[in-house]
């Protein structure tokens, strides 16, 4: 079965993805962020660009595919589609994944949430891109 994906809207989603990174941890929460992992300055390379945005591209790709089946299966659509997938995959993948930061590398709560809240703001704003843009 063929899935209809929109890959221009895939690659925006990416690209939003990305740029809340960048003004998340570059301008909103990035001396925190140093605190809290002990990286004293954040200096990407083009190959962590490069692979950063291959990662984005691919959760936007997958995201594209639960708002999909959820709209084929599920009769969800609209803005409320995008924000359920986004939420659910990151409640399902992200949020339970990344407990390994606090539960065995011992980093803190702090960092988890502040990690986790990107990662949850970007999922649903790509799910909204994705869900609308059809």
């Amino acid at each position: 079965m063929k899935v209809p994906i929109n890959y221009l809207a895939v690659i925006v989603a990416a690209i939003v993805n990305y740029a809340i990174g960048a003004v998340w941890y570059g301008v909103m929460f990035g001396g925190p962020w140093k605190k809290l992992t002990g990286v004293p300055e954040m200096k990407p390379t083009a190959q962590s660009i490069v692979l950063g945005f291959v990662g984005a591209f691919f959760m936007s790709y997958i995201l594209d595919h639960a708002i999909i089946f959820a709209s084929t299966y599920m009769k969800a659509g609209g803005i409320g589609a995008g924000l359920m997938c986004g939420f659910w995959n990151w409640l399902g993948f992200i949020a339970p994944v990344t407990l390994g930061v606090v539960i065995y590398e011992k980093k803190s709560w702090k960092l988890w949430l502040l990690n986790n809240a990107y990662w949850l703001v970007s999922l649903l704003l790509m799910g909204v891109i994705l869900s609308l843009w059809k």
